[in-house]
């Protein structure tokens, strides 16, 4: 949402209906921030009261990768044009904790491209080969954007716990052609 509202000052001055379209998502963003937190509350109810988690009980479904486009639209008005390639998954069902890991993944990623890579494009490439999800993201940013300095993040880290919980791996760094490249590997069910 900072990003959203940033992208929106930015361009109000000289752009003002793509900072409308940049106020628009953002109150898309809050709209659906509140409904996580909703969900949220309701699942730590339904864990104090019930017992198991439930996935039922907690209302909404969580993001897939099919939601990606969603995902990408509102980074349209803060410049960065994000291309999506999915490959191999119609015919490889997915458990459901590695495709949300996935999609946290993509997540994480472009939320950093937006906030530290000054770049215009970044390409998400999924796809299903020898047992395993890849997801790689790869920016053609050269990093100290805006939000440089605010530094002291837990994204890389988050991405990489995530990935390990089921028995992943990501790798994360600049890209020898430049930019900066992000890889999940995920195993197509998620542990015992």
């Amino acid at each position: 949402m900072v990003v959203q509202a940033a992208a929106a000052n930015d361009v109000f001055d000289f752009n003002p209906d793509r900072a409308r379209q940049a106020i628009r998502d953002l109150e898309g963003s809050g709209r659906q921030a509140l409904a996580e937190l909703r969900r949220f509350l309701r699942t730590v109810r339904t864990l104090e009261e019930a017992g198991p988690f439930d996935a039922e009980a907690a209302g909404e479904p969580q993001p897939v990768l099919s939601d990606l486009p969603a995902l990408a639209r509102p980074l349209a008005a803060a410049g960065l044009e994000v291309v999506i390639r999915q490959e191999g998954l119609d015919d490889v069902p997915l458990a459901p904790g590695v495709e949300l890991s996935a999609y946290r993944i993509v997540q994480e990623s472009l939320t950093n491209v937006v906030r530290h890579a000054r770049a215009r494009t970044a390409r998400v490439n999924i796809g299903v080969a020898d047992g395993e999800l890849t997801v790689e993201i790869h920016d053609d940013g050269k990093g100290g954007g805006r939000f440089a300095d605010l530094g002291g993040g837990h994204g890389i880290a988050g991405m990489r716990e995530r990935a390990a919980l089921l028995g992943g791996s990501v790798e994360a760094g600049p890209a020898p052609a430049g930019g900066f490249r992000v890889c999940a590997r995920l195993p197509l069910e998620e542990p015992a």
